[in-house]
C-alpha cells in the first residue's frame, strides 16, 4: 500500500530518542509522504527542518489555539516561503481546555486564515467544541481547500463541513470501541476523506495507550475499510489521492 500521512508530530519531544528511525521504518511500511505539522514557533521552525532533510517529508505551520497568544505572523509569512510547506496549520478554536480565552483564540485564527488566503495555501483546522464559532469566521472568508483534522464532530457538523466543500480526516480514534464516527465514515465521499495518527497521541487499537507514529496508520487504514466496505488498499489508495491533490498540488504542477 501507498499511505499518505497528513498529519502528525514528529518533531515533538516524544520522538526525540528514535525519530530517523521511525521516518526510515515508516517508509519501509509503505507511509510514501508525511505532512508534519507545526503548532507553534518551535515546533513550525522544527518541522520546516524536518521537511528540509527528508525528501519525504512536508510541513503545515501555524499556531494552534492553545499558542495564540504568541501568534507570529513575521515567522509563518517566512518560513511559509519555503518550497517545502504545503499549508498553514493547524490552527483554529479549542474550547475545551481553554489555555487562552475565546477573544485571543478567534482573533489569531481569523489572521491565520486571512494569511493562508493571501498566501494561497491549504487550511489544516483544529477544531474541539468550538464547531459553530469555526464555520462562522470560515464562512467569513470562504476557503476553498480546507480539512479538518482529527475529525470528531457529530453527523451534523459534517453535514455542514461537506455541504462547504471540505474535507474530513480520521485519526485512530475510529477504531476506539465506542466511537460515534462510523455514521461519518460511511457518509463521507470517497474523494473527501484523509488519514492521519495525529502522532504521537491517539494511537488505534490495538496500539491504544502506546506511543502513536505513522507505522500505526495501516490500523485506522483497515477499520476505515471495514467500515466502508472496502478494501484497506482501496482505502489508501483513495486518501493518498486525495492527500496529494490537497497538498502537493503545486509541487506536482
Amino acid at each position: 500500500m501507498r499511505i499518505f500521512e497528513t498529519h502528525a508530530h514528529l518533531d515533538f519531544p516524544d520522538f526525540d530518542k528514535d525519530r530517523e528511525q521511525i521516518i526510515t521504518a515508516s517508509q519501509k511500511e509503505g507511509v510514501e509522504y508525511i505532512v508534519n505539522i507545526g503548532v507553534g514557533k518551535e515546533s513550525c521552525e522544527k518541522s520546516v527542518l524536518l521537511a528540509n532533510k527528508h525528501e519525504q517529508i512536508y510541513a503545515a505551520v501555524g499556531f494552534h489555539p492553545h499558542n495564540a497568544a504568541e501568534y507570529n505572523e513575521k515567522l509563518i509569512r517566512k518560513l511559509a516561503r519555503n518550497e517545502k510547506v504545503v499549508a498553514i496549520g493547524e490552527i483554529g478554536l479549542d474550547y475545551y481546555r481553554m489555555r487562552n480565552t475565546k477573544k485571543t483564540q478567534l482573533e489569531t485564527f481569523e489572521k491565520q486564515i486571512a494569511l493562508a488566503q493571501e498566501l494561497k495555501l491549504p487550511i489544516v483546522i483544529h477544531d474541539r467544541d468550538a464547531h459553530q464559532d469555526c464555520l462562522k469566521i470560515l464562512d467569513k472568508y470562504n476557503p476553498t481547500k480546507l480539512v479538518f483534522h482529527c475529525y470528531t464532530g457529530d453527523v451534523l457538523f459534517a453535514q455542514e463541513v461537506l455541504a462547504r466543500g471540505w474535507n474530513i480526516s480520521f485519526t485512530g480514534i475510529i477504531t476506539f470501541k465506542n466511537s460515534h464516527l462510523p455514521d461519518i465514515v460511511r457518509m463521507v465521499p470517497a474523494d473527501r476523506y484523509f488519514v492521519e495518527t495525529d502522532s504521537p497521541y491517539l494511537s488505534p487499537v490495538p496500539k491504544r495507550g502506546r506511543r502513536n507514529s505513522p507505522l500505526h496508520l495501516r490500523y485506522t487504514i483497515e477499520k476505515l475499510a471495514e467500515i466502508r466496505g472496502i478494501t484497506p488498499k482501496m482505502v489508501a489508495a483513495q486518501t493518498f489521492k486525495n492527500a496529494a491533490d490537497f497538498f502537493l498540488e503545486k509541487q506536482n504542477s
